[in-house]
C-alpha cells in the first residue's frame, strides 16, 4: 500500500488547508500566496486517513465520509511522483 505525504498549511489569514506534497499540490500552494506557513507533514495511505489526521490536528473531531474513493489506497504512481522529489521537499 502506497503512503503519501500531505502538507498542512495556514495561509496568511490563518485559514488551514491540506494538499499533497510534491507536484500534485503545486496548484494549491500557488493559491496560498506569501506569508503562508507549512505547519506539518502528514503521512497516510488513503484520503480518509489523511483527512482523519488533519481533522484531529484541527481539533474538529472525527472525520466522516461515505465517499468510496476516500477509502481507496493511494496508487504506486502517486507515491513514485513524490519519491522523485529532492529530499528537502
Amino acid at each position: 500500500m502506497a503512503t503519501l505525504k500531505h502538507e498542512y498549511w495556514l495561509d496568511s489569514e490563518g485559514l488551514p488547508g491540506l494538499c499533497h506534497a510534491g507536484p500534485d499540490g503545486d496548484g494549491f500552494r500557488k493559491l496560498l500566496g506569501e506569508g503562508a506557513t507549512l505547519v506539518a507533514v502528514i503521512e497516510a495511505s488513503t484520503r480518509y486517513e489523511a483527512m482523519s489526521k488533519y481533522y484531529q490536528m484541527l481539533g474538529r473531531g472525527a472525520y466522516d465520509s461515505d465517499h468510496p474513493d476516500d477509502h481507496k489506497p493511494y496508487s504506486e504512481e502517486l507515491r513514485r511522483r513524490q519519491d522523485d522529489l529532492p529530499s528537502d521537499k
